[in-house]
């Protein structure tokens, strides 16, 4: 472990462990908020404390399994595509109403920290895919990137959320950050090992493409829900309209 920490591939390999949780866990950090905001002042921090412990095992062990099942044959290559869908459903705009009147504020503290485990088992599959293919297979990488992320979830949690509000760039970065993690985790995939090996140039290239493809579908993909949403509110706009004119004659 020691030995590792001294290379600078470790700490790039953090880096993006980190990066991928943290803007993976917005919702994370909104619901830890909202389960914890009915409990009185003295209780908050405590509920925070031990929900987010709960959460950080689970997440540890969910994740560790992940890395297992990514060793197997083709299974990399199925995780790189969902990663990549992962990456532009990131990239799009959000549908309104966030999935936050659903979470329950809890007046009791044990109530909160269930609230918390179990929101965060059920928001955070796309978290552990993007962890798992980042981490390599290395599982002391793993739980060190997550050692460091969640906490960092849990008190900073409104500092995240202002930035992505404030410079909305963050999202498209973290998006091409994920294609980057899926186009490396495509390559090492162990069927295409040998065809991969012969052409050296696709280590570097197919990371870039999948980056590249995240924010060019996900951009063409958010413009014709934009667009959608324009035709939905005009044609609402005529049908109104024509509504009142009819009541008029």
């Amino acid at each position: 472990m020691l030995e590792m920490m001294q290379t600078s591939q470790f700490w790039v390999d953090v880096f993006k462990i980190i990066l991928i949780d943290l803007l993976l866990s917005g919702d994370n950090a909104v619901v830890i908020a909202l389960a914890c905001r009915n409990l009185p002042e003295a209780q908050r921090k405590k509920g925070i404390l031990y929900g987010v412990g709960g959460a950080i095992g689970l997440r540890v062990v969910l994740t560790v399994f992940a890395v297992g099942l990514l060793a197997l044959p083709y299974l990399k290559l199925i995780g790189a595509f969902l990663l990549m869908w992962v990456a532009i459903k990131l990239i799009l705009p959000e549908d309104e109403g966030h999935g936050e009147g659903s979470i329950k504020a809890e007046a009791h503290l044990w109530g909160a920290i269930k609230t918390i485990i179990i929101a965060d088992f059920v928001m955070s599959l796309d978290n552990v895919l993007g962890v798992a293919a980042a981490a390599k297979g290395n599982v002391w990488l793993l739980v060190f990137g997550l050692l460091i992320s969640i906490p960092m979830i849990a008190w900073s949690s409104q500092l995240v959320l202002k930035l992505i509000d404030r410079y909305p760039a963050i999202i498209y970065a973290g998006g091409a950050l994920l294609g980057y993690v899926a186009g490396e985790m495509l390559v090492g995939e162990q069927s295409l090992k040998y065809w991969i090996v012969s052409q050296h140039y696709l280590h570097w290239l197919v990371p870039v493409v999948c980056a590249a493809l995240v924010l060019l579908v996900g951009s063409w993909l958010g413009r014709r829900r934009a667009a959608s949403v324009v035709r939905d509110l005009a044609d609402g706009v005529v049908a109104s309209g024509v509504s009142k004119k009819g009541e008029g004659n």
